[in-house]
C-alpha cells in the first residue's frame, strides 16, 4: 500500500498523518513557502468500487489466489431490497461496491485507489481511507495560483458540492 495512506496500518495512525501534515506546513512556513491545500472526501466511496476491477488489482498486487477468491465470494452475489409503503419489495443484485461498515471495507477501498498517480515535486498527498488532502508548496504566490488554476477543472471548476475546497496557508513575512 502506498506510503501516503494512513489509518488502520501499523506505524500509519490517523494522528501520525495529522502530525505529518502539521510538521510539513510548519517547516514550509519557516522557509517562507506558500502552501495551498485541497481537502476532498470521495462521495459514495464504498458503493462505487468496481468489484471486478478491485479483484484484478489484488491479483496484480500478488495477493494469493485463495485470498482473492475469498474476497470475491464476500463481494459478489450480494443483493438488496427496497420496499415503499404497500409495494412488494423486489430483490436486486449489487454490481459495484464494498459493504459499508464491513471491517475489511476500508482496506479494500484503499487497495482499490492505491494506484492513483504519484504527486509531482511540489505536491504532497495525504490519504486516509476515502479522504484526501492534496497540498502544493511554492515560494512564489504566482506559481501557487497557477498550479491550482491549472488543476481546478479536476475539482469541478474549483468547487466541490458548491463550496470551494481550497485553503491557502501563507508563510509569515
Amino acid at each position: 500500500m502506498r506510503d501516503e495512506q494512513f489509518g488502520f496500518r501499523p506505524r500509519h495512525s490517523t494522528s501520525l498523518q495529522l502530525a505529518r501534515l502539521v510538521e510539513t506546513r510548519t517547516r514550509n512556513f519557516g522557509e517562507k513557502r506558500l502552501t495551498g491545500a485541497v481537502f476532498l472526501e470521495v462521495a459514495k466511496a464504498f458503493v462505487t468500487v468496481w468489484i471486478d476491477g478491485l479483484l484484478y488489482k489484488l491479483t496484480l498486487l500478488n495477493f494469493p489466489s485463495y485470498i482473492v477468491h475469498t474476497i470475491s465470494s464476500y463481494l459478489k452475489g450480494r443483493t438488496f431490497e427496497v420496499s415503499f409503503q404497500t409495494a412488494t419489495p423486489s430483490r436486486r443484485g449489487m454490481r459495484t461496491g464494498v459493504a459499508q461498515g464491513g471491517s475489511i471495507s476500508l482496506v479494500l477501498f484503499s487497495l482499490y485507489v492505491n494506484d492513483m498517480p504519484s504527486p509531482s515535486h511540489h505536491v504532497d498527498l495525504a490519504l486516509y481511507a476515502y479522504v484526501a488532502a492534496i497540498t502544493a508548496t511554492f515560494r512564489k504566490p504566482t506559481l501557487l495560483v497557477s498550479y491550482w488554476s491549472s488543476t481546478s477543472t479536476i475539482f469541478n471548476g474549483g468547487r466541490v458540492n458548491g463550496e470551494s475546497p481550497l485553503m491557502s496557508l501563507r508563510a509569515p513575512r
